[in-house]
């Protein structure tokens, strides 16, 4: 679980959760054309077993199924499985019929059992194993009844919300993992074609595929051939669509505006993660005492950091999770947050011992407050901005800071390997409350845990322990007061709720959970 979230956080976890399109009375359609879509990055080896990043999933989207998906809303809807029944410890799948992989060899409970089996099995090292797969699940085929059967060895609330976004593999891949490095075998609407690494990947349609999210078929208007080109820079990808070299890209920079500008551009919204951010509360580190956090926070205007680090594209965040299915959307933030007032806190700050000297910098026993502020640099300059806020303000009130920005690999390690931090600036974009728990509760890094900000909250623990008890959404009122607990204490301070461009020009185009959805892609007449 450590090992995703150090991948995906440096990464993917900005990934959108759900876009919608503006749409026209009555758009016309073109036939079976070619869809070009930029990717941020290169989405390196191709196995469905360690897809963390979100340039991965948006690849493996298109050749692949899932047992069921999520709607924009957070419904569950039909993918392979027709019907499902869940309960605290297992969900049963009832599988479609007739389904083929992409090879034509039919997909059964059996293909089903064995790509999930795979999954599950700790020799095989899956980065999903304790992110979307429970340790311990077992997976058991029914051929005579058409199901599959997941059953977990302790409750697992959110099982079934999992499997929206757990790629099936069948056929040639599934009996050689090793093709997946750099081929897809899964039985989705288009397979892949042709590949270059770091700059395009080339997808033709099936046209047979039946059995979409929620039923959805291949239509004469979906594209005969997708072009996923890897496009790093943003305003690359910004000069690419207004020049008609992109059907469409995700924009979260200072770019959009001008794609939005664009005349033929249809402009979606999309949920881009929660920006958020943790003290580092290890022993002797001053922000281990909750008084310290509470008045490091009440010396902001988290108002104007949420506008500053999101470049003024973001909203309030109300709730730890953000990605479809985001079944638990109840408000566990308004309220819960010191206010702004800057005095106060400055008191605060003296009543916990921290002393402002005659130069107005603050210590204890000899000892200065000094905090070592850690974002990453691919973030974007908003959230470096918004640091640079966090910096002076705390100046301000005699806080000695060091903003350090740095790449992905090297911000995860500082995380989960070296904890040469006391502020972090963390983008999470997670879908579901059990997977934040390994992260707020439970041993740190350096007893090989999760819980890089070294988290100890009882009554967080109680209540998700109890909530974890329930079936899905029944659960959802103990997850949000059990994420109020958190928020009361300063062990994580939820900023901002970004939201990214989903540009198209030519077609029509839906994201949802981050990635997009081949089914829902039309091609426009111009």
């Amino acid at each position: 679980m450590k090992k995703a979230l150090a991948v995906a956080v440096a990464v993917a976890l900005t990934a959108t959760a759900c876009g919608s399109e503006e749409k026209d009375d009555a758009p016309q359609f073109a036939e079976r054309g070619t869809f070009t879509y930029a990717i941020p990055a290169d989405p390196g080896e191709l196995d469905p077993a360690n897809a963390v990043l979100g340039a991965t999933n948006t690849v493996l989207a298109f050749a692949y199924d899932t047992l069921v998906h999520s709607d924009a809303d957070g419904k569950i809807v039909s993918g392979l499985a027709e019907k499902w029944q869940a309960q605290a410890d297992k969900v049963t799948f009832t599988l479609r019929k007739g389904v083929t992989c992409a090879d034509k060899s039919p997909v059964t409970p059996q293909t089903v059992a064995d790509s999930m089996n795979y999954l599950s099995d700790p020799k095989n090292k899956a980065t999903l194993l304790g992110v979307l797969i429970p340790a311990g699940m077992s997976a058991t085929a029914d051929e005579a009844a058409g199901t599959v059967t997941l059953a977990t060895k302790d409750p697992n609330p959110f099982l079934l919300e999992s499997m929206t976004a757990v790629y099936v593999v069948c056929g040639e891949g599934l009996k050689d993992r090793s093709v997946l490095k750099t081929k897809t075998s899964g039985s989705g609407p288009y397979p892949l074609f042709e590949s270059v690494a770091n700059d395009h990947y080339v997808f033709k349609a099936r046209e047979d595929y039946a059995w979409g999210a929620d039923g959805a078929k291949y239509e004469p208007s979906m594209p005969a051939v997708v072009d996923l080109k890897v496009v790093k820079d943003e305003s690359t990808a910004a000069n690419m669509i207004t020049t008609g070299g992109l059907n469409g890209a995700q924009f979260t920079g200072a770019d959009r505006k001008r794609v939005e500008a664009v005349p033929g551009i249809r402009k979606g919204s999309a949920p881009d993660g929660i920006g958020e951010f943790f003290f580092h509360q290890g022993e002797g580190r001053a922000a281990a005492d909750p008084a310290v956090r509470k008045a490091l926070v009440q010396s902001l205007d988290l108002n104007e950091l949420r506008t500053i680090a999101s470049g003024g594209n973001g909203e309030a965040a109300t709730h730890l999770t953000s990605l479809a299915p985001d079944p638990c959307r109840g408000d566990s933030v308004t309220g819960n947050l010191p206010q702004s007032d800057p005095a106060a806190a400055a008191t605060a700050l003296d009543g916990a011992g921290w002393q402002a000297g005659t130069d107005g910098a603050r210590a204890k026993d000899g000892k200065p407050l000094k905090l070592r502020i850690a974002y990453q640099t691919s973030a974007g300059p908003g959230v470096q901005a918004g640091m640079e806020y966090v910096a002076q303000k705390w100046k301000a009130l005699g806080v000695e800071t060091e903003l350090v920005g740095s790449a992905d690999a090297k911000y995860s390690d500082s995380l989960f390997k070296n904890g040469d931090w006391d502020m972090a600036w963390v983008p999470l974009g997670l879908s579901l409350p059990t997977q934040l728990v390994g992260y707020l509760s439970g041993p740190g890094p350096d007893a090989q845990g999760s819980n890089f900000a070294h988290i100890a909250n009882t009554t967080y623990d109680d209540l998700a322990a109890a909530a974890a008890k329930q079936v899905g959404a029944a659960g959802c009122g103990q997850w949000t007061n059990a994420e109020a607990a958190l928020v009361k204490n300063v062990d994580v301070v939820p900023v901002v709720r970004p939201t990214q461009l989903v540009a198209s020009k030519g077609a029509m185009v839906e994201v949802i959970g981050g990635v997009v959805r081949p089914t829902s892609i039309r091609m426009l007449k111009n």
